[in-house]
């Protein structure tokens, strides 16, 4: 292992450490996301499932990524208290 590789696996372990509670969350978020938008988008806009994953997937991830940064922001301004 190089010593690049190892930093940056430390630097990924370190995250996820310092991240744990709100990386969880936006996961469990992310999944339910996916679901909710499947169900909806064939309910109501009657497209097929794969058109319905495809929007399903790339959506919730950008949505995904706003709740992270809110989430992280929102408990270091909170800590503060």
């Amino acid at each position: 292992m190089t010593e690049f590789t190892k930093g940056l696996l430390e630097t990924s372990k370190d995250f996820l450490k310092d991240s744990k509670g709100s990386f969880v969350r936006t996961l469990i978020y992310t999944i339910g996301h996916f679901i909710i938008a499947i169900t909806c988008l064939m309910l109501i806009a009657d497209v097929s499932f794969l058109i319905a994953l495809t929007d399903a997937i790339i959506e919730p991830l950008a949505n995904s990524i706003w709740y992270f940064i809110l989430d992280k922001w929102w408990t270091r301004k909170n800590k503060s208290q």
